[in-house]
């Protein structure tokens, strides 16, 4: 059942406590334990009717999960990239809201633990990333395809076992705005992540999506950090790469709003490990029985994560990737049975089982990108979960 936390006070909140599954925003976080019901139903990227029946399937366990008692249900979990593969998602028999605010000050800072590596690989490997960079802008030439995200995952063996509670909490201290995810997925592996991006959060009538696209290292020194994210914000490629995923935002959004307020210019932002440009998009719905999953399922995925052309871009990833992404560049998030909640893009993520490791990173590929340079952003980007683990950039790239 839902119910109200008793710490928010007292401060004595903690992370993760051993919860099944925990989502953290500003706005509002969650853990549950235990499962009433799985949802894996896959959403479906081009059929009305399918994609009916995945939506119909979530209010079937929440009216199931009332039945037995769970007065206030919520489906937690994660949706794949691809729309076809079936759904991680979950209706906790406990769940608890609470404000981040009281977990994060009650974690204690400290340095990840140096982790010994047995084994790294990134698939694909650099040449073939970059070759995959110019295959895209070669495309781009001889075809409608605008944008294509490509991305890799990096393969790790660690000598000994880590600790998932561990990791998520450095990755909280160290990314305390970001969004902090654990989602069980199959056995003992886990997903979990700090993505900076969100896809949708929808309360009552109101709704928020705040997409980031195009990118830059921070830098240690002061003045050219600055310099950088300045450079950023005037760069004409990058401001191109974010025009492409806001202007299909708008256009996905604006039939189901009354309203729909999108900043003609993006703004500038930043994690401890990156720049981003971002656009703050705020709207009323027509419909308030629309629920989050809903419009989240109508917006994902987006050129952000995929590219535009969304079918070419599939279809081109689809080509030139050699490994499955999974749930990476999905969603993930919460919905209650009212209708609202908060989906985020599942990016700085990996998944963990024992001592195995997958860390996963893309980059969007435009005409005038350089495929040296996509290469490096991926690494910047990894640079979030490598941290968190306690493994030197250089001893993995």
């Amino acid at each position: 059942m839902l119910f109200p936390n008793p710490d928010f006070e007292s401060g004595r909140l903690s992370v993760p406590d051993s919860a099944d599954f925990l989502f953290t925003s500003s706005y509002r976080s969650l853990r549950g334990k235990g499962v009433f019901t799985e949802i894996n139903q896959p959403v479906a990227p081009d059929s009305s009717d399918r994609r009916k029946l995945f939506l119909d399937s979530v209010q079937l366990a929440f009216s199931k999960a009332k039945d037995r008692g769970i007065q206030n249900p919520v489906v937690v979990g994660a949706v794949p990239f691809d729309l076809t593969q079936p759904s991680r998602l979950f209706i906790p028999l406990e769940c608890e809201f609470f404000y981040r605010s009281d977990m994060v000050s009650s974690l204690v800072s400290q340095s990840a633990c140096a982790s010994r590596v047995e084994r790294i690989q990134s698939v694909p490997d650099e040449w073939r990333f970059k070759q995959s960079v110019a295959q895209a802008i070669a495309n781009f030439q001889h075809s409608e395809l605008q944008k294509a995200v490509l991305s890799r995952v990096l393969n790790i063996e660690l000598a000994e076992q880590v600790s998932v509670d561990e990791i998520l909490s450095r990755l909280i201290i160290q990314n305390p705005a970001g969004y902090h995810f654990r989602i069980p997925i199959q056995g003992t592996q886990e997903l979990i992540g700090s993505s900076p991006e969100l896809l949708i959060r929808k309360i009552g009538v109101e709704l928020v999506s705040n997409p980031l696209a195009g990118s830059a290292k921070r830098q240690n020194n002061a003045d050219l950090d600055r310099a950088v994210g300045e450079s950023l914000l005037t760069s004409s490629k990058d401001s191109y790469e974010h025009r492409v995923v806001v202007d299909e935002i708008r256009q996905v959004l604006t039939p189901y709003c009354e309203t729909l307020s999108i900043p003609s210019t993006p703004d500038l932002i930043s994690t401890p490990a990156m720049w981003h440009l971002s656009t703050l998009i705020n709207g009323q719905l027509k419909n308030p029985k629309m629920s989050a999953l809903e419009l989240a399922c109508q917006l994902h995925p987006t050129p952000a994560v995929c590219g535009f052309p969304t079918k070419d871009a599939r279809n081109l990833i689809r080509l030139v990737e050699s490994f499955d992404r999974g749930l990476f560049t999905g969603m993930v998030g919460w919905c209650d049975a009212e209708g609202n909640g908060e989906w985020v893009v599942t990016i700085r993520c990996g998944t963990v089982s024992g001592n195995q490791i997958q860390l996963f990173a893309g980059a969007g590929i435009v005409k005038d990108s350089c495929p040296e340079s996509e290469w490096l952003e991926t690494g910047a980007k990894l640079g979030t979960m490598l941290k968190a683990l306690g493994i030197e950039q250089q001893e993995a790239l």
